[in-house]
C-alpha cells in the first residue's frame, strides 16, 4: 500500500475512533441526564404528593373554622401537597383523644393544641419540637412572631407552639334584655355589688340574669370566681398549698350565692351549654360569660343560614355587646381579664424525622401563621405579631367591632389556672358544681378533694 493511501486510511481510522468516542460520550451524557431527570422528576412528584396529618380545634362554631379551611386550601394549592384534616371542636374529650394518640404513637404531623398542662405529657416524652430546635435548621420559622408572646411550657420553659391568635374571657351582653329590665350597660368599673343588684332587676323583669349550665360547663364562672378572690393577679396562675386555698373556697361560695339568688336559669344544673346559649340569643337571658371565640357563635345565631355570612341579620346582631366581668374589689379590677395565648401549632417529632414531611410541616405552619393569616384569625382578639397590620373594620361585623373597642380598655391579661390545674383534680369542683351550689357538698370539702388529687398526680 502506498504511503499516501496508508496515511489516508490512518486518518479515516482516527476519525472513526473520534466519532465513536463522541457517540459514547453523548450516550453517557444522555443516560445521566435521563437518570437525573428521572430522579428529580420523581422527587418533585413525591414532594408535591406529601400528605400531612393535621389536627386542630378549628371546627364547629369556632369563628376561625372557615379561615382555617380557606388557609388550608390556599396552602395545598400553592404547594401541591395535601392535608388529611382531623380538626374537632375543643372539649375534654378532644384533649383526652389527642393525649392518647401520642401515647399510642398515633399523633398527627402538625397539631394546633393547648400550651398549658394539657401538653405536658407529649412535651416530656420529646414528641414535639421546640421552636428553638426548628429554627436551628429553619431560621425563618415563625420569624414574624413576637418571641415575648410565644407561650412557654411549664415543663422546661421552652416555646413549642406558634400561636395565631390570643383570647380573652368576658361577659357578652344582650342589650335588649338589659333595656327591658331597666339596667344600664356595665363598664370597666363594674363591681360585684352592682352586678348582683342588676341580676335582681333582670330576674324581676322575667329574664334569666346569667346564661350558664353549671351542671355541664361551669368553667368560666369557676375561673373568674377564684380570680376575683386572689390577693394578687400573679397568684392566680400558681397552685397554692392545700391549706392556703382560701380564694378557691371563696370563689365556689360566690357561685353558690349566685345560684341561691336566682342568677342562673332554673334548669342550670340539668341543661347543656348549647341550651343556655339559646336562652341568651333568644332574648331570655342577659349575660353570657365566655371566650372571644364565642363571637362566631353569636354571629352564626343571627344568620338564617349559619354557614352563609351573607344571610346575617345585622339588626339582630346589633343587640349584642361585650363587657367586663364584675370585680370583687380585691387585686383584680373588672378590666383585668383572663386571657393570653394559650394555643398554637406544634410540629411533632414523627413529622420531623421524615425529610419530606418535615419540610412540608414547616411550610404549613409558616403559611398558617403568616401576617395575613394571623390578621384574619386574630380579628377582635389579641395577635402575636411583631408588627401587627391595621385591621380593616369594614371587613368585620358589628359585634367584632365592639369587641375590638372593648379590648382596648383591658388593663391586663392573666392565664387560666384551669390550664394548670387540669384533669381529674378538677372533677370535684367542675363535675361537682351542682352538689356545691345546692349545699350537698361543702365548698371547702370539694376544693380539698381536688387539691388532694392534684398533690397525688404531682407525686407520681
Amino acid at each position: 500500500m502506498a504511503k499516501a493511501d496508508s496515511e489516508a486510511m490512518d486518518r479515516i481510522y482516527v476519525k472513526e475512533m473520534e466519532v465513536s468516542q463522541m457517540k459514547r460520550r453523548m450516550f453517557s451524557v444522555l443516560v445521566c441526564t435521563t437518570m437525573l431527570a428521572s430522579l428529580f422528576g420523581a422527587a418533585a412528584v413525591k414532594a408535591e404528593g406529601v400528605e400531612l396529618n393535621v389536627v386542630t380545634t378549628f371546627a364547629g362554631e369556632d369563628s376561625n373554622a372557615k379561615n382555617y379551611q380557606a388557609g388550608l386550601a390556599g396552602w395545598e394549592e400553592e404547594t401541591g401537597n395535601t392535608v388529611n384534616d382531623n380538626s374537632a371542636t375543643s372539649d375534654e374529650t378532644f384533649k383526652t383523644t389527642v393525649v392518647s394518640d401520642f401515647e399510642m404513637d398515633a399523633e398527627p404531623d402538625v397539631l394546633f393544641f393547648f400550651t398549658g398542662a394539657d401538653a405536658n405529657s407529649f412535651i416530656e416524652a420529646g414528641k414535639v419540637l421546640s421552636i428553638e430546635d426548628i429554627r436551628a435548621e429553619y431560621p425563618d420559622y415563625a420569624a414574624n412572631i413576637d418571641d415575648g408572646k410565644l407561650p412557654v411550657s411549664i415543663v422546661d420553659g421552652k416555646a413549642y407552639a406558634v400561636p395565631t391568635n390570643g383570647y380573652w374571657e368576658a361577659m357578652f351582653v344582650n342589650t335588649k334584655v338589659l333595656a327591658e329590665a331597666g339596667v344600664e350597660m356595665p363598664g370597666a368599673d363594674y363591681s360585684w355589688d352592682q352586678f348582683l343588684a342588676d341580676c335582681e332587676k333582670i330576674k324581676e323583669a322575667g329574664f334569666a340574669p346569667v346564661a350558664a349550665a353549671l351542671g355541664n360547663i361551669p368553667h368560666y364562672w369557676w375561673e373568674y370566681a377564684i380570680f376575683n378572690n386572689e390577693e394578687t393577679l400573679a397568684a392566680h396562675t400558681v397552685i397554692p398549698a392545700a391549706d392556703a386555698a382560701d380564694a378557691w373556697v371563696a370563689g365556689m361560695e360566690d357561685i353558690k350565692a349566685m345560684y341561691e339568688a336566682g342568677c342562673f336559669p332554673e334548669n342550670t344544673l340539668s341543661a347543656t351549654d348549647d341550651e343556655t346559649f339559646q336562652l341568651f340569643v333568644q332574648d331570655k337571658a342577659a349575660f353570657l360569660l365566655d371566650g372571644s371565640w364565642k363571637v362566631g357563635g353569636i354571629v352564626g345565631a343571627c344568620q338564617s343560614d349559619p354557614d352563609d355570612i351573607s344571610t346575617l341579620d345585622t339588626e339582630a346582631l346589633d343587640k349584642f355587646d361585650v363587657t367586663f366581668v364584675p370585680s370583687r374589689g380585691r387585686a383584680r379590677k373588672a378590666s383585668d381579664l383572663i386571657g393570653g395565648f394559650s394555643m398554637g401549632y406544634y410540629i411533632t417529632a414523627k413529622a420531623w424525622e421524615d425529610p419530606e414531611k418535615k419540610e412540608a410541616a414547616v411550610s404549613f405552619v409558616n403559611y398558617m401563621t403568616s401576617d395575613d393569616m394571623i390578621v384574619k384569625f386574630a380579628q377582635h382578639s389579641a395577635n402575636p405579631l411583631k408588627e401587627a397590620p391595621e385591621v380593616d373594620a369594614d371587613a368585620l361585623n358589628g359585634l367584632q367591632v365592639k369587641a375590638i373597642d372593648f379590648a382596648t380598655q383591658v388593663t391586663s391579661y392573666t392565664g387560666a389556672v384551669q390550664d394548670i390545674f387540669q384533669g381529674e383534680c378538677r372533677v370535684p369542683t367542675f363535675d361537682g358544681m351542682p352538689s356545691i351550689v345546692t349545699g350537698d357538698v361543702a365548698a371547702a370539702d370539694a376544693v380539698a378533694e381536688g387539691f388532694a388529687i392534684y398533690a397525688e398526680s404531682q407525686a407520681e
